[in-house]
């Protein structure tokens, strides 16, 4: 049997041998600093020098000046809690080429002790022989961005829980109001508990505040507002509305802000080196359809894009992208798409896709994984909401709910999603062009489908005779 023609399989750029690393394991109040460096006897053995260093900015500024010194080609930070950031931050404005690391990915050894020195040694080997994948850092503008994208979508969230909060207090009260309303954070419902906060408690007035809409519900609104509520009651829903409004001020501040730093943050170039004229993307894969099958290609095109406000305005026009989700994926995967090669390796960083375990010949599909909580959140809900609309997002995420149930259909749609913002980014001023709700049906083989229903049909028992339609 003649052999097979092996396959080459090149490193990546990580992958590199290094004379000179440092490792470091960080702790809350120091790190452990590893230095490896060839044996000053000529021997060609290496040597490892070990010391602590107290996580205190004057003590790594001058870790980072020592280090320059010495000419220290690569240094590994263990991402360790937050207490990492001290040291990647000031290394790195040193100059130096610091990469993070999962400390789950480099201690599963057997067999090893555990301690603070070894580690910071094994960490130094595996840096000088390119064994450790870096993770992914964004550089300072676009970490300042995420800070206040992710502070506002903690804020809101707790929004949502005082709103929890009141909508209990109004059940003790017996006062039913979220039976009838919609909502509870409606204008009507915020003057109806106004009033009862200030003693009123005549069902007939409450209900008769009701605006627009809930008007008409103004029978089941004296039903709903009949309870019990007490001074202990309107005391309580005093102190969380307080809190509403506080959380809604905050949220807003950081609106203007975010919106101000987009406005001053420049896009990286494009492949010819300066972002150009919008062209167009289609859909999450570069297959164009025939010409006229997406209505929207003769829109007009766009200016070119300077800012990444720009930017967050044009990943708006994707179906289920509203602009606060624009602004968060922004903050999350920044803005330079080269660090991620491919649209499969910002998929795969992002935990979109399962794992794939293959053994022998047998192939499995594994859990996609946990990934970046805050862009797979926003990511599901733009996933959710595209499945409602009549695009080429809509009827795929439609088309995988009827097969392989609501979960599944919300990751998929999530990950063609950043499929496409990927394409937008790696190309700044490129445009995004629905390829349409009859995509799937105009790329068909309606033969194919003829022949699999008439031989079920005929299976089944019946006699069938095709007829083309008037």
């Amino acid at each position: 049997m003649a052999m097979k023609e092996p396959e080459e399989i090149c490193d990546d750029a990580h992958e590199q041998i290094f004379e000179r690393v440092c490792a470091i394991d960080v702790a809350k109040d120091s790190g452990k600093v590893c230095l490896r460096l060839a044996a000053e006897s000529g021997t060609g053995r290496r040597v490892s020098r070990v010391w602590d260093v107290a996580a205190r900015s004057r003590a790594v500024s001058d870790l980072a000046d020592h280090l320059a010194e010495l000419g220290v080609q690569k240094v590994t930070v263990e991402s360790t809690s937050d207490y990492w950031r001290i040291w990647f931050y000031l290394l790195e404005a040193r100059g130096l080429d610091v990469q993070l690391v999962n400390a789950r990915d480099v201690k599963n050894v057997p067999g090893r002790p555990k301690t603070d020195k070894l580690d910071s040694v094994w960490l130094a080997k595996l840096t000088e022989k390119g064994l450790l994948r870096p993770s992914f850092v964004p550089p300072k503008q676009i970490r300042v961005l995420r800070d206040y994208t992710r502070l506002r979508v903690d804020l809101t969230a707790e929004r949502a829980r005082h709103w929890q909060r009141l909508e209990k207090l109004l059940e003790d009260a017996l006062i039913k109001l979220t039976a009838v309303a919609s909502r509870i954070d409606t204008l009507s419902v915020r003057d109806m508990i106004e009033a009862l906060i200030a003693g009123e408690r005549d069902p007939r007035r409450l209900a008769g505040m009701a605006r627009a809409q809930m008007r008409v519900k103004h029978a089941d609104l004296v039903e709903a507002l009949t309870g019990q509520f007490d001074d202990h009651h309107a005391e309580l829903a005093r102190l969380l509305l307080d809190q509403i409004d506080g959380l809604n001020r905050q949220i807003e501040t950081l609106s203007d802000r975010i919106d101000a730093l987009l406005a001053d943050l420049p896009i990286p170039p494009g492949p010819n080196g300066s972002p150009g004229a919008a062209a167009h993307h289609h859909g999450p894969s570069s297959e164009v359809p025939d010409a006229g099958a997406s209505p929207e290609a003769s829109r007009p095109i766009p200016p070119p894009i300077g800012t990444a406000r720009d930017l967050a305005d044009l990943l708006d026009e994707i179906p289920g992208i509203g602009r606060h989700v624009a602004e968060v994926v922004i903050a999350e995967i920044g803005l330079d798409m080269s660090q991620f090669p491919t649209a499969g390796h910002l998929v795969s960083w992002a935990k979109l896709c399962p794992k794939t375990i293959q053994s022998g010949t047998r192939s499995t599909a594994g859990k996609t994984g946990k990934g970046n909580r805050y862009l797979k959140a926003v990511l599901g809900d733009a996933a959710a909401g595209a499945g409602k609309t009549k695009t080429f997002l809509g009827e795929r995420h439609r088309r995988i709910l009827k097969r392989r149930g609501k979960l599944k259909a919300v990751v998929a749609t999530a990950r063609s999603t950043l499929v496409i913002i990927w394409n937008l980014l790696g190309s700044p001023g490129t445009r995004y062009t629905d390829l349409g709700e009859d995509y799937f049906v105009n790329r068909m083989d309606k033969g194919r489908r003829v022949r699999n229903h008439v031989r079920q049909l005929e299976a089944l028992g019946f006699e069938v005779t095709l007829a083309v339609a008037a």
